[in-house]
């Protein structure tokens, strides 16, 4: 009877290098293959039906409700969700047979979600659709059953990733060009500095560098949006991007009632009260809504000053992405420096598809186009992302939410929010004074 074989014959044994996935079976190629048809029908002038979702009162529930709204919103989730099943069944062939069916109830609170996002008193909040996704979510994960058909749709990741590509056709150089050179400055000068000293206050209370550099990039740039693209580029942990979300938006109201008082009471003219407001605040909603209370100069300078922060996402992305291919540790130690195949393997490929598509929406198509793409496109990014945010909250225990960190991440955000708030009005001052 042969013995077990000894410990150091089985170290000796050669070991074989994990193989890596065909294109075709690579999340982040997926991704680009989903956007691309909605880009190219967009740019033919194709549109799916966009339902109604704004409403004031109780009154008008039943328009949201009615046949016709209803049949819009299942003719455009019927056509996302065959598109992202003849993806997926092409990567993973029969694996994805309960995929159709768990993925219209995803989509299905993801319209919820924005619905409840799109009362006029929710707006004046400036609370942002992913809220209610995330709690729907929850909602559902904590208080009704998980079934496997259900739990085969939640792909969190491809929904994410897909949303950052169609992102990317919103990215426009000339809108940064006509911001204007103090917005621009602005932004240039806020995004790294008030990003390395959040990033270096997460490090000193102990937080990991994922979780540093969505909390990072959300206080820096803009809030929501930029931690979705935080998050994909470097391939991050969907529930600290949940965590990341949430603080985002529990700050944002309470920041969107107190900075126009401050303005005020400091005596700052609309001009640089504007560009301060729109600097630090994480949500284009609580831009303009903060910023209406000060006056029309105010809400111009602040969306511009928003407006030059948000088309730089992609370059931070960009960066971001390369910075963790080449950042390899192991165990708190720097690894050897990686070759460019094995950069290439970690880098985040939809990155590529979001660039492409930010150039041709930028340089090779008619403003007239790009112009009427804009809404259809817009609508689309949101409902894939409301959908990755169901999907998080589906797979997600508040429990787990609490556990993460320990309150430290929330303590790096407003550290890190507190120097954003004092560095960005020496420079909205500076330039706009």
């Amino acid at each position: 009877m042969l013995g077990a074989m000894p410990e150091d014959a089985a170290a000796m044994e050669p070991t074989t290098p994990p193989v890596q996935p065909t294109w075709w079976r690579n999340e982040d190629w997926l991704a680009v293959l989903a956007a691309v048809p909605l880009l190219l029908a967009s740019i033919a002038g194709l549109k799916l039906p966009e339902p109604s979702l704004s409403w004031q009162s109780a009154a008008e529930v039943g328009r949201l409700v009615s046949g016709s709204n209803l049949w819009n919103i299942a003719q455009t989730t019927g056509v996302l969700v065959l598109l992202a099943t003849a993806v997926l069944a092409a990567s993973m062939g029969r694996g994805v047979r309960s995929f159709p069916a768990g993925a219209c109830v995803v989509f299905a609170l993801a319209w919820l979600a924005q619905m409840l996002a799109a009362h006029a008193r929710v707006k004046e909040l400036g609370l942002e659709y992913v809220v209610f996704a995330l709690g729907l979510g929850l909602l559902w994960s904590h208080l009704l059953p998980q079934p496997g058909w259900l739990m085969g749709a939640v792909r969190t990741e491809f929904f994410i990733k897909t949303g950052i590509v169609i992102l990317g056709a919103s990215m426009l150089f000339r809108d940064l060009l006509q911001a204007g050179a103090p917005g621009l400055i602005q932004a240039l000068l806020v995004i790294p500095v008030v990003w390395h000293i959040t990033f270096r206050i997460a490090r000193r209370l102990k937080v990991d560098d994922e979780f540093g550099v969505m909390l990072s990039t959300a206080v820096s740039i803009c809030g929501v949006s930029a931690a979705i693209a935080a998050c994909g580029a470097i391939q991050g942990d969907k529930k600290k991007l949940s965590y990341v979300t949430s603080v985002v938006l529990l700050c944002a109201v309470p920041m969107m009632i107190l900075m126009p008082w401050c303005v005020k009471w400091i005596g700052l003219s609309q001009a640089v009260g504007g560009a301060w407001l729109g600097g630090t605040l994480d949500t284009s909603g609580s831009v303009l809504a903060a910023t209406e209370m000060l006056g029309e100069t105010a809400t111009k300078t602040g969306t511009v000053v928003k407006l030059s922060q948000n088309v730089l996402i992609g370059v931070a992305a960009f960066v971001l992405s390369l910075w963790w291919s080449l950042r390899a540790r192991k165990d708190g130690v720097a690894a050897e420096r990686p070759g460019l195949r094995i950069i290439w393997e970690r880098f985040p490929k939809f990155v590529l598809g979001f660039i492409a598509a930010s150039l041709v929406f930028s340089f090779l198509l008619a403003p007239e186009t790009v112009k009427a793409c804009s809404k259809p496109l817009k609508s689309l990014r949101e409902l894939w992302f409301a959908a990755a945010f169901v999907c998080i909250g589906l797979e997600t225990k508040l429990g787990d939410l609490a556990k993460l960190g320990g309150g430290r991440p929330a303590l790096a955000f407003v550290g890190g929010q507190a120097v954003n708030v004092a560095w960005t009005l020496v420079l909205a001052w500076m330039l706009f004074g």
